[in-house]
């Protein structure tokens, strides 16, 4: 994949070049220290990543990741915490914290990888086929997949995408998240975040922030924190008699 990055601090961009060296499956071919300058090197070469900052002087990353090319994805670096929800409102596909640990940036840029293989697949007119009471149909790569509802661990909103996460699988089909969470069943689904529906069976712990599945970390928007915890978390918790 050919990479970015975009990032106001010379050592941030130099730790961030470190660490593509390692991987074999980037390329580096741009380093910036803002965006303004990114617009027009994006226009005249292929740029699968960007590693973005959230705060530089005058430029907001969430701000620029919106605008940026559907085709291309956005791991966000950045020193603060705070701004993980928001990262995931603009289909972000990682969050790392800067300073940034070389297993985690592999784990990110593998994320990256798998979603960009999808993607370069034929994904026209993939869609729902069919649904019933366990199941459904889903048209994905040029085949259709029987998916089952108990399956599913969650789904991701990607982009004019979503993606079914299973144990085993990662289906991929041309679909709003909207749209697929309306055929869902609701005592068994949650909406967690602009981007992200859970099966709740599989919710390993909850904190304020994130539902935690597997080895997976569900990020948790704000307005729908309330539901979430009312419906699925606090009439669930064993009190003391």
């Amino acid at each position: 994949m050919n990479c970015i990055i975009i990032d106001d601090e010379p050592l941030a961009r130099e730790a961030i070049e470190m660490l593509i060296a390692q991987i074999n499956d980037l390329d580096l071919i741009g380093s910036f220290s803002s965006p303004e300058t990114v617009t027009d090197f994006m226009a005249g070469n292929t740029v699968d990543l960007i590693f973005l900052d959230i705060q530089m002087p005058g430029f907001n990353g969430i701000e620029f990741a919106r605008t940026i090319p559907k085709e291309t994805f956005v791991i966000f670096t950045t020193a603060y915490a705070q701004f993980a929800t928001d990262s995931y409102e603009v289909d972000a596909i990682d969050y790392l914290i800067k300073p940034i640990r070389s297993e985690r940036f592999q784990k990110a840029v593998e994320k990256a990888n798998t979603y960009s293989k999808l993607f370069k697949a034929d994904y026209a007119n993939n869609n729902i086929e069919q649904v019933a009471d366990d199941f459904f149909f889903v048209k994905a790569d040029r085949r259709i997949f029987k998916v089952y509802f108990n399956n599913i661990l969650f789904i991701q909103g990607l982009k004019d995408y979503v993606v079914m996460h299973s144990e085993n699988q990662k289906v991929m089909t041309a679909m709003n998240i909207k749209n697929i969470y309306d055929q869902l069943p609701k005592d068994m689904f949650v909406r967690v975040s602009k981007s992200y529906i859970i099966n709740v069976k599989h919710i390993g712990s909850v904190d304020n922030n994130t539902v935690y599945i597997g080895a997976n970390e569900i990020p948790i928007g704000n307005i729908y924190r309330d539901f979430f915890f009312r419906e699925f978390v606090t009439r669930k918790i064993v009190n003391k008699p």
